[in-house]
C-alpha cells in the first residue's frame, strides 16, 4: 500500500508539470494555425502517444505548415516529401553509393533519406506505389530500415504525419486496410470558421509574422511520452473502449446496424490506439486520468480509417462517421 501511495505521489507532479509543457506547445502552435485547434489537439495526442497519423484535408488548410510548426514548437527535426507517381523506396529511405578513392579500396557508402528525421512530413502519400507506400510504413513499424543487408536506426522519437486529398483520386494508389491501421488517428482537416480565417488574412498578409519558440526538446517529449504510458486508466474507460471497438466489428452480434452496414471492422490495434490516444487527450486537458468523454470524442479519428462500408450502406447512402458516433453514444 505504501509502494503504491509513493507511486501515486511521485507521479501526479510529474504529469502536472507535462501537462503544463503540452498546454504551452498547444498554444504557440495555435498563434500560427488559425482555426484549426482540433487538428493540432489530435496531431499532438498522436505524437504524445508515440503514433502517425493521417491528415485527410483539401490543398490550402495548413497541413504543411502544421508539420513545420510542430517541428519547431516540440524540439524536433522535421522534414517533407512529396509523393508523386515515380517516388522510389530509395528516395525516402535512402541508397548506397560506390566511393572510388585512388589508391584505395573501393566501398559502399550508405547516404541517408529523408526518412531519417524525427518528424516526417509525408505530402499526399497515396499519389505513390505502393512499392514506395510501404517503404515508408514499415519504418513506421519498424523504426529501422535495412539496406543490403545492413540495418541502419531510424532517430528517436518518429513520427510520420501524412496528407491525403480527398478529391483528386485520379492518378492515386489508396492505402491498402493493413496499412491505413498503421496510423494511430485519421483527422479530418476541415475549413476554418469565419472569425478564424478573418484573423488568418490579417496576420499573414501583413509585414508583421508571429514568431514561434521552442517548447519542448526531443528528450523531454520522450519522457513525456513514457509518462503517457504510466497514466492509470479506470476500468470503467477499459470496458468503454473494448465495447466500442468490438461494436464496430460485424459478424460479432454487438450491433445490429454495424451487422447489416460493416464490411469489415476494427482489429485490436484499434483497442491499442484508443488506450493510448485517451491517455494524451486527458494530459492535454490537464487532467491525471482519462474519462468515457475522451472514449467519445477520440472514437471518429481512431476508428475511421478501420472500418468499410458494404454495398448496402453505399447504396443508402449511409456514412461512417455517423454510424461510429452512434456506437460512441451507446458507450457514452
Amino acid at each position: 500500500m505504501s509502494t503504491l501511495i509513493e507511486t501515486e505521489n511521485t507521479i501526479v507532479p510529474r504529469l502536472e508539470a507535462a501537462a503544463d509543457r503540452v498546454k504551452s506547445a498547444h498554444g504557440s502552435a495555435a498563434t500560427v494555425i488559425f482555426g484549426q485547434d482540433e487538428v493540432i489537439e489530435q496531431a499532438l495526442i498522436t505524437i504524445l502517444s508515440g503514433g502517425h497519423a493521417l491528415l485527410i484535408g483539401v490543398p490550402g488548410l495548413a497541413k504543411t505548415l502544421l508539420v513545420e510548426t510542430l517541428g519547431r514548437v516540440l524540439g524536433l527535426d522535421a522534414k517533407r516529401v512529396q509523393f508523386t507517381p515515380d517516388l522510389m523506396p530509395s528516395d525516402i529511405i535512402g541508397s548506397e553509393v560506390l566511393d572510388e578513392i585512388p589508391g584505395q579500396q573501393r566501398s559502399f557508402r550508405f547516404i541517408k533519406g529523408p526518412v531519417f528525421t524525427q518528424l516526417l512530413m509525408a505530402d499526399e502519400i497515396n499519389r505513390a506505389s505502393p512499392k514506395t507506400q510501404s517503404a515508408l510504413l514499415q519504418a513506421m513499424q519498424e523504426h529501422h530500415v535495412s539496406v543490403a543487408g545492413v540495418r541502419h536506426d531510424i532517430p528517436a522519437p518518429f513520427h510520420v504525419l501524412a496528407t491525403q486529398n480527398p478529391l483528386e483520386q485520379e492518378g492515386t494508389y489508396p492505402l491498402p486496410e493493413a496499412q491505413l491501421d498503421r496510423f494511430l488517428l485519421q483527422i479530418d482537416v476541415t475549413y476554418p470558421d469565419l472569425d478564424s480565417e478573418r484573423r488568418m488574412l490579417h496576420a499573414t498578409t501583413g509585414t508583421e509574422h508571429n514568431e514561434l519558440h521552442t517548447i519542448l526538446s526531443a528528450e523531454e517529449l520522450i519522457s513525456i511520452q513514457h509518462l503517457v504510458r504510466q497514466m492509470p486508466v479506470p476500468d470503467r474507460v477499459v470496458e468503454a473502449i473494448l465495447a466500442l471497438v468490438r461494436a464496430a466489428r460485424p459478424g460479432t452480434g454487438a450491433s445490429e446496424e454495424t451487422d447489416r452496414l460493416i464490411a469489415w471492422g476494427p482489429g485490436p490495434r484499434a483497442s491499442q490506439a484508443l488506450m493510448m490516444a485517451v491517455r494524451a487527450r486527458s494530459l492535454l486537458d490537464g487532467r491525471l486520468a482519462p474519462s468515457i468523454d475522451d472514449v467519445v470524442a477520440l472514437a471518429r479519428p481512431v476508428l475511421k480509417h478501420r472500418m468499410a462500408l458494404n454495398f448496402t450502406a453505399r447504396a443508402e447512402g449511409r456514412e461512417l462517421g455517423t454510424i461510429i458516433d452512434r456506437l460512441a453514444e451507446q458507450v457514452g
